[in-house]
């Protein structure tokens, strides 16, 4: 076990000091190539801020607005047809936007109902088994400027309809 600890405390300077000298023994000039990576990451954090910002505030509104509550009582018949607890629902909507709201709304749950509970474990392992979707594609897509995304939603979405499944259903075997 010490082994595992010292390896997880020693990977990143190792893994610095490889690049480093790599590029020493390359001839590369490495405080410029650095210098470079940087002033692109600069640009792309400047494209995508916008949109960081607008998906922030948005979710920030529908969470202190209430609609998100709203939301999973309106959904709270077509979610007990799958064993879905009404209280997930919300989780899910957001997990879509925000990996942090999302992350906020079941430290709730835990506070609610425990981490050991059924809804506990259901949110547990749909936030390991899902993605921010939304959040994704905007990124990604918006930083590079795609507008058609051809099938990337439907297969985002159909992912994420499989992980919620897969979370009702193992949370059922190791809660029942």
């Amino acid at each position: 076990m010490r082994f595992i600890i010292f390896l997880s405390e020693a990977m990143v300077p190792l893994m610095i000091f490889y690049i480093v000298g790599f590029g020493l023994l390359s001839g590369r000039p490495v405080l410029d190539d650095f210098i470079d990576g940087a002033k692109d990451g600069m640009k792309t954090v400047a494209g995508i801020l916008p949109t960081l910002v607008g998906l922030m505030v948005s979710v920030g509104v529908l969470r202190a607005s209430g609609f998100l509550d709203f939301l999973g009582k309106m959904l709270m018949a077509p979610a007990a047809l799958i064993h879905l607890p009404p209280q997930i629902v919300p989780v899910i909507l957001v997990r879509l936007v925000s990996n942090s709201a999302a992350t906020g709304l079941v430290l709730d749950i835990f506070k609610e109902f425990g981490t050991d509970s059924s809804i506990g474990l259901i949110a547990s392992i749909l936030m390991s088994s899902t993605e921010t979707v939304l959040y994704c594609m905007s990124v990604y897509f918006g930083s590079v400027g795609i507008r058609k995304t051809r099938y990337t939603l439907a297969g985002g979405l159909i992912a994420t309809a499989a992980g919620v499944a897969v979370s009702v259903v193992l949370a059922g075997a190791v809660s029942g």
